[in-house]
């Protein structure tokens, strides 16, 4: 069950960057640079079908991963534990399920009723991610795993950075300037945010 829920984790982390570049070849004008990964899924998409069904199984490979950090982390921390179960929880819920349930459109141009639940999952999803890091770094530096306590840091001040970035980049003033590289912005905000899983879950894997 713990070893399963290191997996998962795992597979989840590599798996939303892996998809992505595995079904963007089949999206012709799609732009790894200027567009988020959701793009994908939207009801133009030649690929809106598996974008989206694996959104859904990012949110369920989340989840399936709560009994391996509950079993590494509580006996530290429970209420830090929780906090962070808490943040992956809407993560999961906001940007995995209900973006796959609720595609977003090809433009922001498009609001759907689908389109809004999106945007509003996935912004307070990421939102919350990205505090996970800084809270797994303390729960490190707790364990005296202070290698994985310094990467989780950097990895919360660099996901910040350019989360930051990939707010601004959709702003009108940001059009035409280097930084309106919506989905380059996304991909290095979802690096940092998950580094630390990958982190922890591979060394799970090898402990169990």
């Amino acid at each position: 069950m713990i070893k399963a829920g290191w997996i998962c984790l795992l597979v989840a982390v590599i798996g939303d960057f892996a998809v992505a570049y595995l079904l963007a070849p089949f999206y012709r004008g799609y732009s790894h640079t200027k567009q988020v990964m959701s793009v994908l899924g939207n009801p133009k998409s030649p690929v809106q079908r598996w974008y989206n069904l694996w959104l859904v199984i990012l949110g369920i490979c989340l989840f399936a991963s709560f009994p391996a950090l509950v079993d590494s982390y509580w006996t530290q921390s429970a209420g830090l534990t929780l906090v962070v179960l808490i943040l992956i929880a809407l993560f999961a819920i906001g940007a995995g399920i209900l973006s796959g349930l609720f595609s977003v459109n090809e433009t922001k141009a498009e609001q759907t009723f689908a389109s809004k639940v999106h945007g509003i999952g996935a912004s307070l999803g990421f939102m919350a991610l990205t505090f996970v890091p800084l809270f797994l770094s303390i729960l490190s530096f707790f364990r005296e795993e202070n290698e994985i306590g310094i990467l989780s840091a950097v990895s919360f001040g660099l996901a910040l950075i350019f989360f930051v970035l990939f707010i601004m980049a959709d702003k009108e003033e940001f059009k035409n300037t280097w930084i309106e590289k919506e989905g380059l912005w996304q991909r290095l905000t979802l690096m940092w945010m998950y580094l630390p899983f990958a982190a922890i879950s591979i060394q799970g894997i090898i402990r169990n």
